[in-house]
């Protein structure tokens, strides 16, 4: 008898594992001596009459996502209306998630119970569910990691266990990171848990080439064997030919689609940099002027994210768009320095660091319209979607960990609402993992550890 699947205490590595997985169909061959693998979208020809299932019946795959950023928001231009429909403030943070608000829920009112710490107690909250784990004394302050798997690993392992996909989890990453020597929980957002104090962690990957090399199978590439490699799309040129008279109309428009994506993406990375061997630099998408080219770098790394999951090549992700106490400039937004020195040193009435809130969340806004442009069934890929957006703190620059900022997005296949802001004063900031990972599908009745421990979840938010 099948045992009933429980939320690890301490989640395994996530590795690359080539497998095939039912359902949906891969193309395979090989490129300058490399392995390709194309995934291919979901066809039509999988799905019952009414394209909301698979043929058998079964649903559809749910995916879990986690959106992390750095330093907080401006509360007082965060907090839109409560109840269905919600509204923000005039010019207002979530201002630029208007267009997808349907599929966006917002949860204020939750705090951190946890033992609190400045950064770390929040980020270990929030993303796990859990205390932070003190692994050391630096300066004025502590080294952590996270205690506890990250909730994009709990979701790995319950997906992974019930229908394994070529990646159990993929990380990406957008800004460099610009942190401090605080240990993993400033450096990294996707963990494992930790063992005697021991960091395991899944490092998000900054540079798009290398994840794209990733996901068809390339691993990393020196730029010179990457000016020599085939397009990926010609190493399966034969086993494309051979699939196209095998679709109905539909299925093959969407194939057509499909691939004109990977084209696209090519494309837009296949210009190498002199500069990529660096390793401090993504090599992509090289400082213009002395800036970083944020929206660029998060417009590829979404397509990028969006095309693996269209693919079914994982059910769990994480971006993170910046990191705990994140020193990136967001120059976009008029800012001059690192946010966290500018959250410190802006004074009143704050302009900058709202800017930059609003900002940020013009990326994330991009990621969900690319997850809402790609089809799936009778629906969209972000019909499929749980993804919670979080950060470590309310306001950075007090350090608050009350009232913290939550979104999640998405339906979940039904399970998720969709534009509803549910306030919950003083609750628990576990709450928000528990639903999102229940908007994925995942059986839970209880989610977090020790003081972050629950067992409801944000029940307006959930179908």
């Amino acid at each position: 008898m099948k045992k009933p699947w429980q939320p690890p205490r301490v989640a395994r590595q996530s590795r690359p594992r080539v497998v095939r997985p039912s359902r949906r169909m891969f193309l395979r061959g090989l490129a300058a001596g490399g392995a390709i693998t194309v995934g291919l979208p979901l066809f039509e020809m999988l799905l019952n009459d009414n394209g909301d299932a698979w043929a058998d019946g079964e649903e559809l795959p749910t995916r879990f996502g986690l959106w992390f950023f750095g330093n907080g928001v401006r509360l007082n231009s965060w907090t839109p209306t409560v109840g269905a429909d919600w509204q923000p403030p005039a010019d207002g943070g979530l201002a630029a998630l208007l267009p997808h608000k349907e599929y966006v829920s917002v949860c204020s009112g939750l705090d951190v119970k946890t033992p609190r710490h400045p950064h770390h107690s929040g980020m270990s909250a929030v993303c796990s569910g859990g205390p932070h784990l003190k692994v050391d004394d630096v300066r004025d302050t502590i080294v952590s990691t996270m205690k506890y798997p990250s909730v994009d690993q709990v979701a790995a392992d319950y997906f992974f266990q019930e229908q394994p996909t070529p990646y159990r989890s993929l990380e990406a990453a957008v800004t460099r990171f610009r942190g401090t020597d605080e240990g993993t929980t400033f450096q990294y957002l996707s963990h494992n848990g930790s063992v005697n104090g021991e960091t395991n962690i899944n490092p998000s990957e900054e540079s798009p080439h290398r994840f794209f090399d990733r996901l068809f199978g390339g691993e990393t590439a020196d730029p010179l064997i990457k000016q020599a490699r085939a397009s990926v799309l010609n190493a399966v040129s034969d086993q494309i030919a051979d699939l196209q008279p095998k679709l109905g109309a539909g299925d093959r428009q969407r194939l057509a689609q499909h691939l004109d994506s990977i084209a696209d993406l090519e494309r837009r990375l296949g210009a190498p940099s002199p500069s990529c061997t660096k390793p401090d630099d993504p090599g992509d998408f090289p400082d213009l002027g002395g800036n970083e080219q944020m929206a660029e770098k998060n417009a590829a790394m979404s397509d990028l994210m969006a095309l693996a999951l269209a693919c079914n090549l994982t059910r769990s992700f994480s971006i993170m768009f910046s990191t705990c106490g994140s020193g990136a400039v967001m120059w976009p937004a008029g800012a001059t320095n690192g946010q966290h020195y500018m959250n410190h040193t802006e004074p009143a009435p704050w302009t900058k660091q709202h800017d930059s809130v609003k900002f940020t969340m013009s990326q994330l806004a991009y990621f969900l319209d690319r997850l809402k442009q790609t089809p799936e069934g009778d629906g969209n890929l972000l019909d499929q979607c749980s993804i919670l957006v979080c950060t470590e703190h309310t306001e950075g620059w007090t350090h608050s960990q009350d009232d913290m900022p939550i979104v999640i997005c998405g339906k979940g296949g039904g399970r998720l609402k969709g534009n509803v802001h549910q306030r919950d004063d003083g609750g628990n900031v576990s709450k928000a993992a528990l639903t999102a990972l229940r908007g994925a599908g995942l059986p839970l009745t209880q989610f977090g550890h020790e003081a972050g421990s629950v067992t409801s979840g944000m029940t307006d938010l959930e179908v």
